[in-house]
């Protein structure tokens, strides 16, 4: 039913018995603004659009005001702006902010304006009823609260995220953004990135540090057991089961929970999962009692969940719900060869004080191989080789033979060799070791005869090296 009150009002079913509030709707494009105001009135409320902040301020003084919805960029003012100032001057009307999708500066930027939530577009119909609920209820305090305080960096070393490059500056700026709110968090990125690195640091740099971090690999645990591990379960629910268990939910009360490979989790857990995110309370497995749960979700993958959602191997409301806030990751092969030096001195300091380094030639073939692996096979490389050092250089020798012999589209990557009798040098050297250093087989292999094998590992300075 169309209210008299302006055009673009609309007053929802039971509206005149005093059951609804008064719901202003800013947003400068008609089409969104219209299906608001009607998807609210369809929720039992009256809604006023408005199509831009000068024009809701006009109004902000109406006694009946209970909420004020507004989409966050918008000709003229925006809706930061539209926030501080409803805030100011109407304290006791909440503003909830609509953000584009996983923007972290801009629902960092809405929190900080004093709004009381965010929402991101496209908004769904319950999200908005949910978030419309939570900020009508006088009683209960902001779902995400954001610290007024300036920002503390996150100190790279400190959480294993180094790098002196632009990108990775960036993305330690991101994370101490995301840090000073309570929201949900996706990190992406490739295997070997550092996603459960980043999660640490988000911890460590929220109001949430004293509290417990507990991780968990969705694709790791067996999916009969995931709900269990997560919720918990009672005495009896299952063989086995002979005592009532908490799960991680419980555990990470106060502090983060973070979930590993979020894309392997099983379908049939996933309304469980959404559940528990929505409401902060998890039902045990064989328990008809519900416990409540304060713990903030950081979700990780390395999977297109937006993809799986199309193919419906994840729930499309999941998805929105623990992507709140997203961070990505980029792959080390993106970083430079500044970062993938770093980091593999990084890993070359050992806690027993003991120092290694890089000769020219080791640093060399480490910042033109690829590094599939991301950071975490340089990792691995470097206490392998650490592991196989004489000393304290680490060269050719002990550099695992994928970095030695880089490969790019099954062409032996030749761009950093300088010279015919490096590549002879090479060569020798790979098939020494993949014979275990014996000469007889490593001449058959290489097609001449021993005599000529030995006169080439003199001239070439290999035998001396051996020796």
């Amino acid at each position: 039913m169309v209210s008299t009150m302006t055009p673009e009002s609309r007053l929802g079913p039971g509206a005149d018995q005093g059951g609804a509030a008064t719901i202003m709707v800013v947003d400068d494009d008609e089409d969104t603004r219209l299906a608001l105001c009607d998807t609210l009135a369809d929720l039992g409320h009256t809604a006023v659009g408005r199509h831009d902040g000068e024009a809701a301020l006009r109004e902000i003084d109406r006694e009946d005001l209970d909420l004020v919805l507004t989409d966050l960029k918008m000709p003229g003012m925006s809706g930061i702006d539209l926030c501080r100032i409803v805030v100011g001057d109407r304290p006791d009307v909440p503003v909830v902010v609509m953000t584009a999708f996983g923007d972290v500066d801009a629902a960092v930027g809405a929190l900080r304006a004093g709004a009381f939530d965010f929402i991101t577009k496209p908004v769904g119909t319950r999200q908005l009823a949910d978030a419309v609920d939570k900020a009508l209820d006088r009683d209960r305090v902001p779902p995400i609260s954001v610290r007024l305080s300036p920002l503390e960096p996150v100190e790279a070393v400190a959480h294993g995220l180094v790098g002196p490059s632009q990108v990775m500056d960036e993305v330690r700026s991101q994370l101490a953004r995301v840090a000073a709110t309570n929201s949900t968090v996706l990190v992406t990125g490739e295997s070997g990135t550092g996603k459960e690195l980043a999660a640490r640091a988000i911890h460590r740099g929220s109001d949430r540090r004293d509290g417990p971090f507990i991780a968990l690999s969705c694709a790791a645990v067996p999916h009969e057991i995931l709900e269990s591990e997560l919720f918990g379960h009672a005495r009896g629910a299952f063989t086995g089961a002979t005592e009532s268990k908490k799960g991680l939910f419980q555990l990470a009360h106060g502090g983060t929970l973070f979930l590993d490979e979020i894309g392997d989790m099983p379908l049939d857990l996933q309304p469980k999962l959404l559940r528990a995110l929505e409401e902060r309370v998890v039902r045990p497995v064989g328990s008809t009692e519900e416990a409540t749960c304060d713990a903030r979700i950081v979700a990780a993958t390395n999977k297109n969940l937006q993809h799986a959602t199309r193919i419906g191997q994840f729930r499309e409301d999941l998805y929105f719900r623990i992507k709140v806030l997203q961070v990505h990751l980029p792959p080390l092969r993106e970083r430079g060869a500044e970062d993938i030096l770093a980091i593999a001195e990084h890993f070359l300091k050992s806690p027993e004080g003991v120092s290694h380094a890089l000769t020219p030639e080791a640093e060399r073939l480490i910042t033109s191989y690829h590094w599939p692996g991301n950071v975490r096979e340089l990792e691995n490389a470097m206490a392998a080789a650490v592991a196989l050092a004489n000393g304290g250089r680490i060269g050719f020798e002990e550099l695992p033979t994928a970095v030695r012999s880089p490969r790019r589209s099954g062409k032996p990557d030749l761009i950093e060799v300088t010279s015919l009798e490096e590549v002879e040098r090479r060569h020798i050297q790979v098939v020494l070791r993949a014979v275990g250093g014996n000469k007889v087989q490593a001449a058959k292999r290489l097609g001449i005869d021993r005599a000529t094998l030995y006169r080439k590992l003199e001239r070439l300075g290999l035998e001396r090296a051996r020796r």
